[in-house]
């Protein structure tokens, strides 16, 4: 099983304000483990490139946005 180290966080569960990160890269860490290297790089690139260059971020890093709002940037790096 692979999850993000957080857990669920029920307390947020629905709102929106969720930082998908944890839970994308927690995929990132099972392509790798299933020998899906080139794709697990390219996912962990696309979080590095979104963090990198001033993309969206949920309230627990610094920002703003909304839990789609992240996963669209990563998934828009991808």
């Amino acid at each position: 099983m692979f999850e993000p180290v957080h857990g669920s966080a029920p307390d947020i569960a629905g709102k929106g304000i969720a930082n998908p990160i944890g839970q994308i890269w927690s995929g990132a860490m099972m392509l790798e483990h299933l020998g899906q290297h080139e794709a697990a790089i390219t996912v962990e690139k696309a979080i590095a490139s979104v963090l990198e260059n001033s993309g969206p971020r949920t309230a627990d890093i610094g920002g703003k946005a909304r839990t789609t709002d992240v996963g669209t940037a990563i998934a828009g790096e991808i």
